[in-house]
């Protein structure tokens, strides 16, 4: 599988969204990634699931990588328009019955994925591998921009890919956090397909985004 790229809309320019969208689905990106938080599974708020939805008909080549960060999350799917095209990652821990929380993600027509936290146990995956069309390995604590990559990581990444080679099924394995110029290539070594770009190179200050795509394409193809 080749790599693909999914810049997190949570490091752009907040007052100029629609322009940045529009930027980055001219330049052959893949997705867009798109965090929503509770401030209670994790303690802050980011995208609203009004906009989240309304990315929706803006964009013409990319397709939206929703992460959401939140207690019952099947509560906010019919507000964000989930459906054909979609990723959407929830986490184990968030949900009361997870085989429901996929089905129903499944059942709209878009892509289910389980999302790990660094605590997570790769363990937890095995009961639903055959319910799930990808992975996100989070390799920072969710919540927050802009943090080191958590000790473990690339072993973690390793152990996921090894867990969905092993499985049969062709499923993405996503990575989020601190996915920066001089990691993401060895996150791709280790088994990564999908790449969340952030604070640490898409979006670091100075840079044209235009540039910073292409570069960070080159890097993890």
């Amino acid at each position: 599988m080749r790599g693909m790229l999914s810049p997190s809309l949570m490091c752009a320019d907040m007052l100029n969204l629609q322009r940045e969208l529009e930027t980055l689905d001219s330049l052959s990106v893949d997705y867009v990634h798109l965090d929503f938080m509770d401030n209670k599974f994790v303690p802050n708020i980011t995208l609203d699931a009004s906009l989240i939805k309304a990315v929706k008909p803006v964009l013409k080549n990319m397709k939206r990588d929703i992460h959401i960060m939140a207690y019952a999350p099947q509560q906010y799917f019919e507000r964000m328009d989930i459906g054909e095209g979609d990723i959407v990652s929830v986490h184990y821990e968030a949900c009361d019955d997870l085989h429901d929380v996929l089905a129903e993600i499944s059942a709209r027509g878009a892509k289910a994925f389980i999302a790990i936290s660094p605590d997570t146990s790769v363990d937890v995956i095995y009961e639903y591998i055959a319910e799930i069309d990808g992975i996100l390995v989070m390799t920072v604590y969710p919540g927050f921009a802009g943090q080191p990559i958590v000790e473990g990581s690339f072993e973690k990444i390793k152990a996921v890919r090894e867990l969905i080679d092993k499985s049969g099924r062709e499923l993405i394995l996503e990575v989020d956090g601190h996915v920066s110029w001089d990691l993401c290539a060895k996150m791709r070594e280790y088994g990564a397909d999908l790449f969340v770009a952030g604070s640490s190179s898409v979006y670091q200050k100075g840079l044209d985004l235009g540039d910073a795509v292409k570069k960070m394409t080159e890097l993890i193809k």
